[in-house]
């Protein structure tokens, strides 16, 4: 296969699962939900700075010296993947190719030239024609957030990312906005109204603290449970309280034996999270967005035990259990109307049978944090 360079004009990008590349919004294909993927293509430090404070970390540069140059000043500033267009492949900063240029017109010519083994995994394409139906993952160039939206929604089948190429700043930030819009429709979780039933102190235990790199707002915390199948919301510390100040980016969020809910429909234990690990925050809504934690403290720490019923289910599905510590600073979400809003947290201190919490109702029991379809009895 000779591949063709594409047109500067509108090059369309196939790249394999595998390609090194940053997430950042989730769309259904085949009945499931594919990440997609940014590139930006620009010469701008304001636009590669912008995009970097977005989570976009993947920049496609033109051949030459001047823009080798100009990556190697861009990664002073900050941790980047920098790629080079050199005639009809693209490089890695160190040479190896990771992508080749062709032209196709059809779905049909693009599978005659899928790369064999000893070629890069990635095809950069200029496409046209009817092509959607292609099966291969395709990108394609965008030159303003308006043209990538358009590709994101109007070529839904189609398209799984696209490599921005701009020189405006507000592109970026137009085109992160309509993700972020993007996702909070797309992933709302469901929660469940769950009365308490028992409030029990049980003594002294080893406790998480779970610290974020990214603050919280009231309402919002982590889902953790003693069952994978019912996980509780678990509030943040960023209200005030009368003995300790806010520390809105920490979750006092059980021992180390239970259940957080982590990215890709997972759970791990307390006990398994680390620094730079991801967890799902989540909001009284159902809203969810990832953070990564900086920071865990485990503590010996006097612990309660709280369970709670979910009405007009079996007794032996209704009923999910958490244990946090016997501290004012900790407390889970309520369930509250919206006009009394006061009491979306409820102190463990506080709380009592037939209070009414919210709780994440998932499938079956976990096996290494996935879910599994076999006959496991919890209690």
């Amino acid at each position: 296969m000779n591949p063709v360079a594409p047109k500067r004009t509108h090059p369309h990008i196939s790249m394999s699962s595998s390609s090194s590349s940053s997430s950042s919004a989730g769309a259904p294909r085949n009945q499931k939900r594919r990440s997609k993927t940014v590139w930006v293509w620009t010469e701008s430090k304001q636009v590669m700075t912008a995009a970097v404070e977005r989570g976009w970390d993947t920049f496609v540069f033109d051949s030459g010296h001047r823009f080798r140059q100009l990556a190697l000043d861009w990664s002073s500033i900050a941790l980047i993947h920098p790629l080079f267009v050199e005639g009809s492949e693209i490089l890695d900063s160190e040479n190896k190719r990771v992508a080749n240029l062709c032209e196709v017109s059809s779905p049909e010519q693009l599978e005659l030239i899928q790369p064999d083994e000893r070629q890069a995994e990635c095809l950069v394409l200029s496409l046209s024609g009817e092509w959607q139906s292609c099966q291969k993952t395709v990108f394609a160039v965008a030159r303003t957030s308006e043209e990538a939206q358009v590709f994101f929604e109007a070529l839904e089948q189609g398209l799984d990312g696209v490599v921005l190429k701009v020189k405006d700043v507000g592109d970026v930030l137009e085109l992160k906005d309509y993700f972020d819009k993007r996702d909070e429709e797309r992933n709302r979780l469901p929660l469940s109204k769950a009365t308490i039933t028992r409030v029990q102190v049980v003594g002294m235990g080893d406790r998480v603290c779970v610290d974020l790199c990214s603050l919280m707002r009231p309402g919002e915390g982590l889902l953790v449970g003693s069952f994978a199948r019912g996980l509780f919301l678990v509030h943040s510390e960023c209200t005030e309280s009368n003995y300790i100040a806010s520390r809105p980016f920490r979750v006092n969020a059980g021992p180390v034996h239970a259940y957080v809910a982590i990215p890709g429909g997972k759970t791990c234990y307390l006990s398994e999270l680390h620094s730079g690990k991801e967890v799902i925050v989540v909001s009284e809504s159902g809203r969810q967005r990832t953070a990564f934690v900086g920071r865990v403290k485990i503590e010996s720490r006097p612990l309660v035990l709280v369970e709670a019923k979910l009405e007009g289910e079996p007794d032996d599905q209704a009923t999910f259990s958490i244990i946090l510590q016997n501290a004012e600073t900790v407390g889970l979400v309520g369930s509250h109307e919206r006009d009394n809003p006061s009491k979306t947290l409820i102190p463990v201190t506080s709380l009592k049978a037939g209070d009414e919490v919210l709780l994440r109702v998932q499938g079956g029991a976990r096996h290494t944090g996935i879910e599994i379809q076999e006959f496991i009895v919890e209690k």
